[in-house]
């Protein structure tokens, strides 16, 4: 039962900015430059960028072109450079590191606080491997899989860490215990999004009862990829409170602790697990 004595937190309005990235990183850091300030604007104080916001090359091999290491790099500047321009929590979706494997690259989310210092770096643990007829996806061949959770704090609440695939995994939620929001920068395929997306993004707000803000890329690519977009951001609920279908653009919504703490209170699922 909440705590009656001691009130929650205000509610506070997050967001996640949809894109179509290129292969030319200067053009996808204007572009996300842009919509983050717009966010800003409307008074996001957390604001969450797609998976490999700064690239999707012509060819896999165009990641390791503009790899950076870890901490330096004209990628991770801006985003520090950014938070601190809008005073808020930026997440920078998923960039390309260095990998102990010269030959592959870490797929990495990395968090910076309104003082442009980074607090969190989650690096992909699940790597996606599909195929169905000329349609063949396999990660593992480019990039080194992360071994880590990671959640971190924040003013309005505990923050979980994870990267597209990561969403077919639920037991990867679990185990960083409680968490108030759940991030899921994405670019899923058009083929697998259209099938799975939503339920698994509803389904891992309801069972953790939690907000889940899903940012994904969401359009045809000059590689010729299509993305699924359909960024939203879901309530403890499972209510869909923002939805962005095609093509560059933002979801916003309040997070709302009060109704988290009413949510598990009158149903306390999470206390009733027995494993």
């Amino acid at each position: 039962m909440a705590n009656r004595n001691v009130p929650n937190p205000a509610p506070v309005l997050i967001a996640g900015v949809q894109m179509v990235s290129s292969p030319r990183v200067g053009d996808n850091l204007a572009q996300a430059g842009r919509l983050v300030a717009e966010a800003a604007a409307q008074g996001a104080r957390l604001v969450v960028l797609p998976e490999y916001f700064p690239i999707i090359g012509l060819t896999d091999g165009d990641k390791f072109k503009v790899r950076e290491t870890d901490g330096a790099g004209p990628i991770q500047d801006f985003l520090a450079e950014t938070a601190v321009k809008h005073g808020i929590w930026l997440v920078g979706g998923s960039i390309p590191l260095a990998a102990r494997d010269p030959a592959k690259v870490l797929n990495s989310s990395v968090v910076y606080d309104p003082q442009g210092q980074r607090v969190a770096r989650y690096d992909k643990i699940h790597l996606f491997g599909f195929q169905k007829g000329q349609e063949r996806y396999d990660e593992a061949a480019s990039i080194e899989p992360g071994s880590q959770p990671v959640a971190f704090t924040t003013p309005f609440g505990r923050v979980g860490l994870s990267i597209c695939y990561d969403l077919r995994f639920p037991e990867l939620y679990r185990s960083l215990g409680p968490v108030d929001l759940i991030l899921v920068p994405a670019a899923f395929t058009e083929t697998t999004g259209r099938a799975h997306w939503e339920v698994l993004l509803r389904a891992r707000a309801i069972e953790n009862q939690c907000y889940v803000l899903a940012v994904g890329q969401g359009g045809r690519h000059e590689n010729g990829r299509e993305t699924h977009g359909n960024s939203m951001i879901v309530d403890p609920w499972g209510t869909v409170l923002d939805r962005k279908q095609k093509g560059p653009g933002l979801v916003l919504a309040p997070l709302d602790p009060a109704f988290i703490a009413e949510v598990r209170a009158n149903l306390p699922a999470l206390r009733h697990r027995v494993l």
